[in-house]
């Protein structure tokens, strides 16, 4: 593996370029069956040109009636008859219904290839990790079943079905973790596992607010949780009789680590993560785009660890593989998947520039096309990325927010990295950590945004500290977008407002989203800017707000 990954970084930085070419190839050859590439007339030997001509670039719902289609059975509708269909990976739509993701046998190989790549890197940088263990966060992969019998659920899911005993060795949940479908029942149980492992070396979960509340359920339930340790059970419900059992096996009574964890109450007054886990090596999450905002509380309750960032990826495919971290930026697959960019400021053009990897400019933002071995071609994934430099032939990139959010009330144009920016800004500058936010339109005269945030429990939600969040948040939002600081200076968008949220407000949004897009619990994003004119009314509703 450590030779396939030194390939890997060989090609990258140079030939960046014929793989590509070659990867097109393969992906056409591979697919070349099935209905939809004789619809479109996609067949190998098509050059780039060709290729772009045949295929115009387009998003889920140009694929849907295809996928529709497999689900009956017919599975060469996208794909080609060498490509085995293994599951379905389930994740929100821009519309009601949620999109289901064809995974072949061949994606899976690449996906797996690609974070084999990524663990590697990290255990050669942090080489006490050979001796620890590894607590990784998963969904199910067979949620329920699909009309031709294929399972549909996560796609993290089923690596780990597929992981031998002895690689079972190294994680701390079992993996029967994953059939548990209540998310209270999950976390409680995760934490369980992960508080009687005192060797932690790393955590690995897509999003950091997944760690944060973590350990405020560890907060909340500490005794209980020693306890359990302790006696070797598992207390809470919501846990199938067949995953219960399955379970079992895993629990023997810890008295000597209860014994440490009652003593990090001690010195703590609480479950402090740095306290349960003090030979913590890394974290694996995002910290590229929103979920940077979460970086600076995670290390507070984690100690100055490593935090390694896990690359952009999706149930579309995996696009960048971070090297290095304490940063976001990694560098592009080219070995999985044919890619493609178009300029950020030319996305809503009638024909837009297209650019292969080796164009791209540095510092200039781009919209990510993916062309993958699942049967989706020139798909619009609709991630804005930056490239911030190369890796010899190779770009390197890092998430800056989706292309879906960007709120312009009056032609401001705010995307969510900047309110991620501006935030961070004001936060270093009044010395306050936000735990949560989310800044949305405010519908008035003149209409402006409103920030909504959860306060530190050791702050103080006074007038006066509100006030001046939302004053320096509107101040370094007009520095970080000149057409929001026009618009505030002509008198077409109001101040900014803040609006402090409970705990058990943002909670009851994530569950409704959750429960409305089809997402799992590890998939959810925090939206730290939404600008559907409409969300502060659901938020409102969704969080049991007055307004």
């Amino acid at each position: 593996m450590i030779r396939q990954k030194n390939q890997f970084l060989h090609t990258a930085k140079t030939s960046c370029q014929a793989t590509q070419q070659r990867v097109l190839q393969l992906l056409l050859t591979l697919n070349s069956g099935s209905r939809f590439s004789q619809d479109m007339g996609l067949k190998p030997g098509l050059s780039v040109s060709e290729f772009r001509e045949r295929m115009p670039v387009v998003d889920y719902e140009f694929f849907r009636p295809y996928v529709d289609r497999m689900q009956t059975g017919e599975h060469n509708a996208l794909l080609g008859q060498h490509n085995k269909l293994l599951m379905y990976a389930l994740t929100s739509g821009t519309t009601s219904q949620p999109k289901l993701i064809p995974i072949t046998q061949q994606f899976v190989k690449d996906y797996r290839r690609g974070w084999q790549h990524w663990g590697i890197d990290v255990h050669q940088n942090h080489q006490k990790l050979q001796y620890q263990r590894i607590v990784q966060i998963s969904s199910s992969h067979n949620k329920w079943l699909a009309p031709d019998g294929i399972p549909c659920g996560n796609i993290s899911g089923l690596v780990t079905s597929m992981q031998k005993a002895i690689v079972r060795k190294l994680y701390v949940i079992p993996a029967a973790v994953t059939m548990i479908d209540d998310p209270v029942a999950k976390q409680y149980t995760v934490l369980r596992f992960a508080l009687a492992e005192p060797q932690v070396g790393m955590f690995v979960t897509a999003n950091p607010s997944t760690l944060l509340h973590f350990c405020k359920d560890a907060d909340a339930n500490g005794e209980q949780l020693i306890r359990d340790v302790h006696n070797g059970t598992l207390t809470i419900g919501g846990i199938s009789d067949n995953t219960s059992r399955k379970l079992s096996r895993y629990l023997t009574p810890r008295h000597a680590r209860a014994r440490q964890l009652e003593a990090a109450i001690s010195r703590s007054g609480r479950l402090l993560a740095s306290d349960c886990w003090p030979d913590l090596q890394c974290l694996g999450v995002w910290s590229g785009g929103s979920a940077g905002a979460y970086i600076p509380q995670l290390l507070r309750e984690f100690g100055q660890v490593s935090v390694r960032d896990h690359g952009l990826h999706a149930s579309e495919g995996r696009m960048t593989i971070p090297f290095e971290s304490g940063t976001s930026a990694g560098v592009l697959d080219i070995e999985s998947h044919f890619f493609e960019f178009i300029p950020a400021e030319e996305i809503e053009s009638t024909s837009p520039t297209t650019l292969e990897t080796h164009e791209l400019q540095i510092n200039k933002d781009y919209y990510i096309l993916l062309t993958t071995s699942s049967g989706l071609y020139r798909y619009n994934i609709r991630d804005v990325v930056r490239c911030v430099g190369y890796f010899g032939a190779t770009p390197m990139l890092e998430f800056r927010h989706k292309g879906s959010h960007i709120s312009s009330i009056t032609g401001e144009k705010i995307t969510e990295s900047q309110v991620v920016d501006a935030v961070g800004m004001c936060c270093k500058e009044l010395r306050i950590m936000l735990s949560q936010f989310t800044l949305t339109p405010a519908w008035a005269d003149p209409p402006g945004y409103i920030l909504y945030i959860g306060l530190d429990d050791q702050l103080q939600n006074t007038e006066r500290q509100l006030f001046n969040l939302a004053v320096s948040v509107d101040r370094c939002l007009a520095e970080l977008n000149c057409e929001y600081a026009e618009k505030r200076a002509t008198g077409r968008l109001s101040p900014i407002s803040c609006q402090p949220i409970s705990d058990s407000a943002w909670k009851s949004l994530k569950n409704y989203r959750l429960t409305t897009s089809g997402g799992s619990v590890e998939q959810y994003k925090h939206p730290c800017l939404m600008p559907d004119p409409n969300f502060e009314q659901m938020f409102c509703v969704a969080a049991g707000i007055q307004r």
